[in-house]
């Protein structure tokens, strides 16, 4: 046996592409306007940063590692069994520990075609394999999805809505969705911009779980409650699952200001809806602002757009990207989700939406 110089890590950890995060800086830009993250622009609840602070006092104490104040909100807030809801280092952590938990060297997952790239990671890491499957037109193919099941099929992911695209699948797609799966394979329904969505024939998912042994709702405080920063996420499933999740997470995986400004911040339905009307109607002015300048912007559902340039020589996407930066206005490259000619913009504040509308225009030529 040859000696070993260093420790290996097992056998597909180093083929895994890390996750890059939306850049932050615009180096020699005085004011930079961060729109790479569908981070909210007009930030927490109050209520939710005096809860934060609050949490100070206590430092030296360890957080309640059952998060149960923080469970017992989001249980009120959506009518729920507390025992249902398991609360995580955001979502990201949540989806983890599903693949560490249902999925092993053989198994099989389905993802599609523009999904999350997190899913793609922690399904490699846990020694599974990702079956990628086509989306129609940036729109998750329940069809495809079907034909894609194998005998190694273990699990299915469907970020509902979209991102980077801002669609979403119709609440009668998914249960058609889950009526035609094997009853072993768990569908995860990620619904991290679920409270964005105004479409009478959305759901995230609350009922589809309750009715059913092999669907989880996942669902992230980063997005419209703003709180990005400490890192939030919780997953609502059958008892079973959440039991075999809880024997694998760790112990204090939530720290005290995360669980007390949670449990505020979803409270606070006022500033929710606030948040909510200043998403729809800027939504709507930047969808038509762009199409008015000739470009295509995939219809969304989100905080965010999803806005494709013309394959012209010197008015592609990353020279969009370039000007734009140099203006100081950081939107977010899809290349790695497959649209190589298109970025991805997330509402921000008046100031910054209005200076990419004028931006966007002198980079066209159409001022």
């Amino acid at each position: 046996m040859s000696a070993k110089l260093e420790p290996a890590p097992r056998p597909g950890i180093l083929d895994i592409a890390a996750y890059v995060p939306g850049k932050e800086h615009a180096p020699g830009v005085a004011k930079v306007y961060k729109l790479s993250s569908n981070e909210t622009p007009l930030g927490p609840s109050p209520k939710a940063i005096e809860a934060f602070k609050a949490a100070a006092s206590q430092l030296e104490i360890y957080p309640d590692g059952q998060a149960v104040k923080l469970r017992q909100a989001i249980a009120s807030a959506h009518g729920l069994n507390p025992a249902n809801i398991l609360c995580g280092n955001g979502s990201d952590e949540l989806l983890g520990l599903l693949c560490h938990v249902y999925l092993g060297t053989g198994d099989e997952a389905i993802i599609t075609e523009h999904g999350f790239l997190v899913y793609k990671i922690q399904i490699t890491a846990a020694g599974a394999t990702p079956v990628t499957v086509k989306e129609n037109n940036g729109q998750v193919d329940v069809d495809a999805i079907l034909a894609a099941v194998t005998d190694k099929t273990k699990m299915v992911f469907i970020a509902n809505p979209g991102n980077p695209t801002g669609t979403y699948v119709p609440g009668a797609e998914i249960r058609r969705l889950v009526a035609g799966l094997p009853k072993h394979v768990l569908l995860v329904l990620d619904a991290a911009y679920a409270e964005y969505v105004r479409r009478n024939d959305y759901e995230a998912g609350i009922e589809i779980v309750s009715e059913n042994r092999n669907v989880v709702m996942t669902r992230t405080f980063s997005k419209i409650y703003g709180l990005a920063a400490l890192r939030i996420g919780w997953i609502y499933a059958p008892a079973a699952i959440i039991d075999a999740m809880n024997r694998v997470r760790g112990p204090f995986n939530l720290n005290s200001a995360a669980i007390a400004a949670g449990a505020e911040a979803i409270l606070d339905r006022e500033f929710t809806d606030k948040v909510v009307d200043f998403n729809l109607g800027w939504l709507t002015r930047l969808t038509q602002e762009f199409e008015a300048m000739g470009l295509k912007v995939t219809p969304s559902v989100t905080n965010f757009l999803l806005i494709h340039f013309p394959d012209e020589d010197g008015k592609r996407a990353p020279e969009a990207d370039e000007f734009l930066t140099s203006r100081g206005y950081i939107l977010r490259a899809v290349k790695a989700y497959g649209f190589p000619n298109s970025l991805r913009m997330s509402i921000g504040t008046e100031e910054a939406n209005l200076g990419v509308i004028a931006a966007l225009k002198d980079f066209l030529g159409r001022s």
